[in-house]
């Protein structure tokens, strides 16, 4: 169980290095560097204790991309800038390579295996299943960041009485 805590707790730590390092590449101010660290590590720490309870990588990015998207709002008071500049690097590093990187292995080497083969059966089912867990996890990231903010709109817009 400690193995796993310090693994677990390992990953999460790179996740938010991971999500500074991107929010770094699109130029956000200096003082939600914090921000986006401590949203990345939670995110990361979110996802990966849900898959190693053996949640399926699906719901667990969505958690834990609902969970950034949920903190976003809070924080952005606190730092005043727009819960996008931290919301949206802390969640890049949830994106899935490597089941990307699997479908395009796979569609390159059915796209040079020779006819007849009999590993092409195998090749599509690799096909389909990791370019549909990408779409999937892709498309619960989105909702997962988006949707809690799309709600939470209303009470983060800054009224302007006249002034």
């Amino acid at each position: 169980m400690e193995e796993a805590i310090i693994k677990v707790s390992e990953l999460s730590i790179w996740s938010g290095i991971a999500a500074v390092g991107f929010g770094i590449l699109f130029n956000i101010p200096r003082k939600t560097i914090l921000v986006v660290f401590f949203l990345g590590f939670a995110a990361g720490l979110v996802k990966f204790l849900l898959i190693h309870f053996n949640v399926n990588i699906v719901l667990s990015s969505l958690v834990a991309a609902s969970f950034v998207g949920i903190l976003s709002s809070p924080l952005a008071h606190k730092v005043h800038h727009p819960p996008v500049v931290f919301s949206i690097p802390a969640v890049i590093p949830m994106i899935p390579g490597y089941y990307a990187y699997e479908t395009v292995l796979s569609i390159m080497s059915f796209t040079f295996m020779e006819e007849g083969n009999p590993q092409k059966v195998e090749l599509i089912v690799s096909i389909f299943y990791n370019g549909f867990t990408t779409l999937f996890i892709l498309i619960a990231i989105t909702i997962g960041v988006s949707l809690p903010l799309l709600l939470s709109r209303k009470e983060t817009v800054k009224k302007n009485d006249g002034k």
